[in-house]
């Protein structure tokens, strides 16, 4: 019996979620991550605190919510002014 052409050669089936892995670049580019993906809680938590602060210097008053944002978004390798 031969195989199909369009068969896949792997014994992995094919799910939504792997179909394009073979297209991501191998090594380091494929474990970048966006900013805009990591420290969801952090940032979250931070941001409602800014906005929500009763204090007349939201920023003092909420400084640990924004150190643990820092923290966080340095463990991914992005650095936060």
């Amino acid at each position: 019996m031969s195989q199909s052409p369009l068969a896949s050669t792997s014994s992995t089936p094919s799910t939504a979620a792997n179909l394009a892995s073979d297209l991501k670049p191998p090594g380091e580019a494929s474990a970048k991550v966006k900013p805009c993906c990591v420290c969801k809680e952090e940032k979250s938590a931070r941001d409602e605190c800014m906005l929500f602060s009763n204090s007349d210097d939201p920023q003092k008053d909420c400084e640990g919510m924004v150190d643990k944002y820092r923290s966080c978004m340095k463990g991914f390798g992005f650095t936060i002014q």
